[in-house]
């Protein structure tokens, strides 16, 4: 897979790309990640990628011509367009699968206070990661690229991400560690029997307690879908 990602602060990636399963994935051969600074398709002498929008209101709008020129020179026949903002679909585990399955991906971050509208023209998916508000769209992001990259073949192990919270509506069960008790805190015996069998059936039953508690919604099934 290859991911490109459209950003007028590629310094903030430094840090990301170079730590942890990312940073094996790309020495791997797993996945190829390039950060393109939009700054460089600007064709203003002095880089300039915003403006004061039309209509007035506070804030600097990032505008349309560098991004597209930007899109222009990545895109090919397989890429798919992600727009962080948002005003996007809310992201879930069932699109860091969609958008694992696919050959090259490119993430739009936007910031200030927004983009202009006629870049919305050139995604094929619009995303947020929450209902809240971040300075621009390089940490969404970075969320969607950390958790598409776990999923591609060879990343970790597959069994790790099928258990994982939200595979099939549910929360991931309770997991321990060593010491078997700590400050009057005990493994609970089954996982300490040895018999898979009791084990998997408790780690259902405690996935299925835990979502009950804590998202009961993710039980009633996703009403966006």
């Amino acid at each position: 897979m290859k991911i490109d990602i459209l950003t007028i602060f590629p310094e903030m990636f430094d840090g990301f790309l170079k730590t942890s399963i990312i940073k094996r994935a790309i020495e791997n051969k797993k996945v190829k990640i390039k950060i393109h600074d939009i700054r460089k398709y600007s064709k203003d002498p002095h880089k300039k990628v915003d403006d004061y929008g039309y209509g007035g209101g506070k804030g600097m709008v990032l505008m349309p011509e560098p991004i597209f020129e930007a899109v222009d020179d990545i895109k090919t026949k397989d890429s798919k367009i992600l727009l962080m903002t948002p005003q996007g679909i809310p992201y879930k585990q069932k699109t860091a699968y969609d958008l694992a399955s696919q050959t090259h991906l490119i993430i739009i971050c936007g910031h200030y206070e927004g983009f202009d509208e006629r870049i919305r023209s050139l995604a094929d998916i619009e995303i947020s990661i929450g209902d809240y508000i971040l300075t621009g769209g390089e940490l969404p992001s970075m969320v969607i690229t950390d958790s598409v990259v776990r999923l591609l073949e060879g990343v970790i192990d597959e069994e790790s991400h099928l258990n994982d919270s939200f595979n099939n509506n549910l929360l991931d069960y309770p997991v321990y560690t060593k010491p078997v008790e700590y400050r009057g805190m005990k493994v609970p015996e089954v996982l300490l029997s040895g018999h898979h069998e009791n084990i998997k059936k408790y780690r259902k039953e405690e996935a299925l307690k835990k979502t009950r508690v804590r998202r009961p919604d993710l039980l009633e099934g996703d009403k966006n879908e």
